[in-house]
């Protein structure tokens, strides 16, 4: 019978062998997160917990009591393993903070942490209200970084989507209670000056209007209270940094006009402005929580992006001698999974880790990382990634990569570094939005004194509409809102960006270069034609060895030799030249196979004039300098190119196509794909020669398949990788194509103009909107009603702007 975890109250799963000493009882533990709290709650003498509680606590990542999170996250290395990307020279984390309210509190952040020792980078989204932090461990910790965050009033845990969704909901939850308190109330104190006013122009005694006033004065008081909290916590917290956010002059408007108007009820003189106030106060926690709402709707699917990994996993004690007789099968927790393990994954479950099929065939769903909704058949041998969907049939899979290092979770953290980072003009408007707040709070004086001299009796009401009319929210949140936007639609179409500048190069680019074997084709080669020159060799014996040769190659060319492998044929001493050929021994004899063009250089004259006979052939086989046999082979153009150059050459792009296939093979490409410029028989070294030369008069992206690419890829302005062609760690490319399809190259481009557009149109609206609201408030021409919702109007419309790249209109094209 299965046991259940005194902690958290889950089952334990079979396996799992942990247990807490409490109150001289050893209690079984769930996993390694519940026995972490559990024996932190033992070492602070906190047990009377355990004995008082009412219901069975959070699991492990949601630490009980709560002033333990901070102690649980604080140095356990498995703890951190679930959320924490290692290097040899640093850790790096993404944070949910809690209480980011606009673009000025995610510079407060930055700015305050990046004097800590220790902390080499961070970059805060205030859309996705996130954190990508990288820390050297040796000088600072986790721990000490979440207290330096609590410091400045922010609350901030490692990103988990479960608590992401908690953080929101309790935030969504906190803004409708204030919502509620300050609406009902506020209808109270306007019925109440609808009495005032009339009693102005009729004889309500003097006694009745003091009680009105009063009454005003206590219902407005939670208004002021609760409901601008938050206005005063973001504003104290600024002011304690020493700097200032859009929340200072909006909480001195509202702390001004209340003071006044009680000041006015406890004297008896003058008039009281409650209804104001109140209405003013309730008009801006609708801004900021329509703000939100918009905010959240753009952060949901990289958050949800985690719940694609599943809570368990089914691990296997197999016999070696025979992959198919499992021994055991074990219910362990998916993140506990280490490389080497083999899983059992069964039809409907999710793959629990990135990993090699070793046995069985099935058909798997990839849509959810790649936007492609066709199956994928995989066979032994193929890759399967962590949060991808088993269709029809068991396999057996190879763990290959842990958790904090799985597809999903580097796609993740490269999504989230790119939506953090600020182009140049992101960065200028924070630093001028820090001068505008105090310009605002100097024109106010300024307007102040101005009308206590000329009109005293309407100074106060035009200086507040100048303290909140002019809001440099909108400018700081131009910018972020549109990124985030951006990157969320890419994603779902199967586009990672991995490079922060993608989005700020790519509406430049005016010239595409393609790799031609990969790229612009599938890279499925089938051998069509074999010449052999030694009557003493066979054909099986030629394909062995150029089975033996090619499996240490990564070169799509070489998957064609796949099914010729013969493992009793050991190749020694093995060389790969990149993108040319694999030389090794066998026999004591050397052998290599390659680009003719390659093998040319160490052949005698007669040989070489042999090869000079094949050199349309796309490999040949070498033995001691001695042509052995020639390899012709075919390879289909992918689908969606044609079509993608179609578009490219309409919009005035060029394309090149630079590969390192011989003449023939180039030439059958260009009769159908019709590009600008095409070179072939290149090396790596030849492809970066003419990269740079393009880009003395173009900015160049490069695509290829990311297989021998990475000098080529580093020369360009932008690289562009299709998902078929390499390991996403090992890849050096800006863009990912993770479904490898091309047409997603002009969506791409697409959307990145569009997402350049949507920018300026929120600045010019951010600038424009305060260049002409300012004189006009100043001016007595704006009420502060209507300042307050000029002011919500004004971060609602950029937002809203920013949501527009959440549609599918621009897809396959952009008319405007």
């Amino acid at each position: 019978m299965s046991s259940l975890c005194f902690h958290c109250g889950e089952v334990v799963p079979k396996g799992i062998n942990l247990f807490v000493k409490i109150d001289n009882i050893s209690q079984p533990m769930c996993c390694l997160g519940c026995e972490a709290v559990a024996n932190v709650i033992v070492e602070n003498k906190l047990t009377d917990y355990y004995r008082f509680r009412t219901e069975p606590a959070q699991k492990g990542e949601q630490l009980v009591p709560q002033q333990l999170k901070r102690n649980m996250l604080l140095d356990d290395e498995s703890l951190q393993d679930e959320f924490t990307y290692k290097t040899d020279e640093y850790k790096e984390a993404i944070l949910t903070i809690d209480g980011i309210s606009c673009a000025a509190c995610a510079w407060l952040i930055e700015m305050q942490l990046s004097k800590t020792d220790g902390i080499l980078s961070i970059t805060v989204n205030a859309t996705t209200q996130r954190a990508t932090v990288k820390w050297q461990d040796e000088k600072v910790k986790l721990s000490d970084i979440l207290k330096r965050i609590d410091s400045i009033g922010y609350k901030a845990l490692p990103f988990k989507a479960s608590r992401v969704e908690e953080l929101n909901k309790a935030q969504s939850k906190s803004f409708i209670k204030r919502l509620g308190v300050s609406g009902i109330l506020m209808m109270q104190v306007l019925m109440i000056a609808v009495g005032l006013y009339f009693g102005a122009f009729s004889d309500m005694t003097e006694y009745n209007s003091v009680y009105l006033r009063w009454a005003s004065l206590i219902l407005t008081l939670p208004i002021v209270t609760y409901g601008a909290f938050p206005f005063y916590r973001s504003a104290i917290n600024t002011l304690k940094m020493k700097r200032l956010s859009m929340d200072v002059p909006v909480s001195i408007a509202i702390s001004l006009a209340f003071s006044a108007s009680v000041w006015a009820t406890v004297s008896q003189q003058g008039e009281v402005y409650f209804e104001s106030v109140a209405m003013f106060t309730f008009l801006l926690l609708i801004g900021k929580f329509l703000e939100f709402r918009a905010r959240m709707r753009a952060s949901h699917v990289s958050a949800n992006l985690l719940k694609l990994m599943p809570m368990t996993a089914t691990k296997l004690t197999l016999n070696k001698t025979d992959v198919d007789q499992a021994q055991k099968e074990e219910l362990i927790a998916a993140k506990h999974l280490k490389k080497f393990d083999l899983v059992l994954v069964k039809p409907g479950e999710t793959v629990p880790a990135d990993g090699i099929v070793i046995s069985g065939t099935s058909q798997i769903n990839e849509s959810m990382l790649s936007g492609e909704q066709t199956p994928v058949t995989k066979n032994v041998g193929d890759t399967v990634l962590a949060g991808t969907i088993n269709g029809d049939g068991n396999i057996t899979v190879e763990v290959k990569k842990e958790n904090q290092h799985s597809f999903l979770n580097q796609m993740i953290r490269l999504s989230e570094s790119s939506q953090a980072h600020k182009p140049k003009l992101a960065q200028l408007s924070d630093k001028i939005a820090q001068y505008f707040v105090a310009t605002i709070l100097l024109t106010s004086i300024a307007t102040a004194i101005y009308w206590n001299i000329h009109h005293p009796e309407e100074a106060f009401w035009i200086t507040l509409s100048v303290l909140v009319a002019t809001c440099p929210c909108a400018l700081s949140l131009a910018t972020p809102t549109a990124l985030t936007c951006a990157t969320v639609t890419l994603n779902n179409k199967g586009i990672l960006i991995k490079s922060a500048h993608v989005m700020e190069t790519l509406p430049n680019v005016n010239c595409f270069a393609f790799d031609k074997t990969g790229t612009l084709t599938t890279g499925e080669f089938t051998i069509s034609n074999i010449e052999l020159f030694d009557e003493q060799i066979s054909k099986d014996q030629v394909l062995a060895l150029a089975a033996g040769l090619e499996s240490h190659s990564e070169h799509p060319i070489a998957k064609a030799f796949v099914q010729f492998r013969d493992f009793s044929l050991n190749v020694t001493q093995i060389k790969v030249t990149a993108s040319s050929g694999v030389s090794g021994i066998y026999q004591d004899k050397t052998y290599q196979i390659g680009r003719p063009s390659w093998l040319l250089e160490n052949l005698d004259s007669s040989e070489a004039d042999k090869l000079n006979n094949v050199i349309t052939a796309q490999c040949v086989l070498v033995e001691n300098n001695r042509l052995i046999a020639a390899f012709y082979l075919d390879d289909n153009i992918r689908e969606n190119a044609l079509s993608l150059i179609s578009q490219l050459h309409k919009q005035d792009i060029s394309t090149v196509m630079l590969s390192g296939d011989n003449q023939s093979g180039c030439a059958k490409t260009q009769t159908v794909l019709q590009l600008s410029e095409v070179y072939s028989n290149l090396s790596a070294e030849n492809k970066v020669e003419l990269l740079k030369a393009k880009q003395h008069s173009h900015v160049v992206a490069m695509v290829g398949d990311g297989v021998n690419d990475t000098p080529v890829f580093g020369a360009a302005h932008i690289s562009i990788a299709m998902g078929s062609g390499t390991d996403i760690a090992k890849n050096g490319a800006d863009i990912i194509l993770l479904n490898s399809n091309l047409s997603n190259i002009n969506a791409l481009k697409t959307i990145a103009v569009k997402t350049k557009r949507i920018i300026w149109q929120n600045y010019l609206w951010a600038f424009g909107y305060n260049a002409i609201v300012l004189p006009l408030a100043m001016c007595g021409y704006i009420t502060p009603y209507m300042a307050v919702i000029g002011m919500s109007a004004s971060s609602i419309l950029v937002v809203t702007n920013s949501l527009r790249l959440l549609s599918k209109k621009h897809e396959t094209s952009d008319k405007r």
